[in-house]
């Protein structure tokens, strides 16, 4: 993952973007993954953590109504999220990560593993469907992450 973060980071320090995260079931690790490489403080500009729905809401201005219509979990929201911490962090490029990281809160429709990652870079945005399998808590986590990474090297190209 470092070596992803690096790119990343050399990437957007050339094209002088700034990125913005929003997570929820990884709680903080794609921040994390980027602000531990040196020169990460020229491209990162915000990353929040918004794990209850009451924080999506409050601080990243899903609408209520969206989340109670489709759940946490889905595009709907993960795009909303998208959206918001662009808007919030100032940034010409965006990551929203939310998802099912368990090992309980899985459901038949909405199984451990399930995870939405949205990218924003100026106008475009697009939102990716994972279902990682379930070996654990800290496995989906990272998988989660190191698919952001490698959609955010993508959106770069």
């Amino acid at each position: 993952m470092k070596l992803l973060s690096k790119n990343i980071i050399k990437k957007l320090s050339k094209k002088k973007i700034k990125i913005s995260f929003a997570e929820s079931c990884t709680g903080g690790l794609l921040s994390s993954a980027i602000t531990s490489i040196i020169g990460s403080s020229k491209i990162f500009s915000i990353g929040v953590v918004t794990y209850s729905n009451q924080s999506k809401i409050k601080v990243l201005k899903v609408p209520k109504k969206t989340i109670r219509k489709y759940g946490a979990v889905s595009e709907q929201v993960c795009l909303a999220m998208v959206k918001n911490i662009n808007k919030i962090g100032k940034t010409s490029m965006s990551v929203s990560i939310t998802g099912i990281a368990g090992p309980k809160g899985g459901t038949k429709k909405k199984p451990v593993g399930l995870v939405y990652v949205g990218i924003k870079k100026g106008n475009k945005i697009i939102i990716k469907k994972y279902l990682f399998k379930n070996k654990g808590r800290s496995y989906i986590q990272k998988a989660a992450v190191k698919k952001s990474l490698g959609l955010i090297l993508d959106a770069l190209k």
